[in-house]
């Protein structure tokens, strides 16, 4: 799998960002297109209504050549009632050369044919192909972290109304506020980004396990010193200088993802996967994770803080041979499911528990991607 995503690092780096994530094609052909078609009228598949309503039970992905992860990547997106009323809204392409390379349109079919198929699982390979074309490549094994960022990015390149596309974005991105303040002047600078994932390590700068998913994000919005060769360019000072970096929440979306770096590189370019027990929460309420100062939003946006635990990404085995499953609770029924290529079935909580991770289960199975939704979206 590819594992850099998930490396360890305390550098506060937003290496996530929307504006840096992974470059495609799509936008280029696109355009080529239009410019050889007539602008077509704009046409809805209204039939479907989100898998996740689980009308004809939940159905399973086959795997088609090591396509674990996005059939994972995939249950997550089509579970999720709000990203499926965005997507069952979106103007199909007009002609059959551009529908085999419309990521959002595929992903329809897809999930048209999971919704009113009475199959236990159907096949992706139709969707695939098509991002076969945009550098994810077939028969390999991916890393869930970066194919959820890549398959995002796609979706949202590839959608036509502007409305759909800042849907999109407020479903899912976070917003973080970065300072740095000189130690030597107090001289301060701020930069508002943007987020797919909270991408928090499980180590802290002493490569000390984190016990719980809370000490995780507490450690992820620490101030953090830049000294030595991190030092930063003051304007004031006209010089390098130590500077203090810390970071601010501003803005979460209704449906947040954390990824777990359970990958880190050791000596030699050799990757280490960290299996430690890692609790997390069903219930998630940043108000009582967060403190004062490691927040920059008004009372209002922060009463919506509270989150449920909605689906876990869950990696097994090695860093070089691994399987990824995905538990997911159902919106409707408030049970939870395993999705685990074309085999589904009803699990308990103490069965996601089990992703938690165990020191002595190296190649056992841990959370690597967390999804929350918002208990009382705005």
């Amino acid at each position: 799998m590819g594992q850099r995503s998930g490396c360890q690092g305390r550098s506060k780096t937003l290496e996530l960002t929307l504006s840096e994530t992974m470059n495609t094609e799509a936008d280029v052909q696109n355009n080529e297109e239009e410019a050889k078609e007539p602008k077509a009228k704009e046409q809805r598949i209204t039939s479907v209504f989100g898998v996740a309503d689980l009308k004809n039970g939940a159905i399973g992905l086959y795997n088609v050549g090591q396509t674990c992860c996005l059939n994972s990547v995939l249950q997550v997106f089509l579970m999720n009632i709000h990203f499926t009323g965005i997507l069952r809204r979106i103007t199909v392409p007009p002609h059959a050369a551009q529908q085999s390379k419309n990521v959002p349109y595929q992903m329809l079919l897809l999930l048209e044919e999971m919704q009113c198929g009475k199959r236990k699982a159907v096949s992706p390979i139709n969707l695939a192909w098509c991002l076969s074309g945009y550098r994810v490549e077939l028969f390999v094994q991916h890393d869930a972290a970066q194919l959820f960022l890549t398959v995002w990015n796609l979706i949202k390149r590839q959608m036509k109304k502007p409305e759909l596309v800042e849907e999109l974005s407020d479903l899912y991105t976070i917003c973080v506020q970065e300072h740095l303040t000189c130690q030597k002047c107090s001289f301060e600078t701020k930069r508002n980004s943007s987020m797919l994932t909270l991408p928090l390590p499980v180590l802290d700068s002493n490569s000390h396990m984190l016990k719980t998913l809370e000490d995780c994000l507490q450690y992820f919005f620490q101030p953090e010193e830049l000294t030595d060769h991190n030092m930063c360019f003051c304007e004031q000072c006209e010089r390098k200088t130590p500077f203090l970096q810390s970071m601010k929440l501003v803005h979460l979306p209704q449906t947040l993802t954390i990824h777990l770096k359970r990958f880190c590189f050791k000596k030699s370019a050799y990757i280490l996967k960290l299996s430690h027990s890692l609790p997390f929460p069903q219930d998630l309420d940043f108000n009582a994770v967060l403190t004062e100062n490691q927040c920059q939003a008004d009372d209002s946006e922060k009463a919506a803080w509270q989150y449920e635990l909605f689906a876990v990404v869950a990696h097994s085995g090695s860093t070089s041979c691994g399987h990824y499953c995905t538990y997911i609770r159902s919106l409707t029924e408030c049970k939870w499911y395993c999705f685990n290529d074309s085999e589904v079935c009803q699990v308990s909580w103490d069965d996601v528990k089990c992703t938690y991770g165990h020191s002595n289960l190296h190649w056992g199975e841990t959370a690597y991607l967390l999804i929350y939704m918002k208990k009382h979206p705005q």
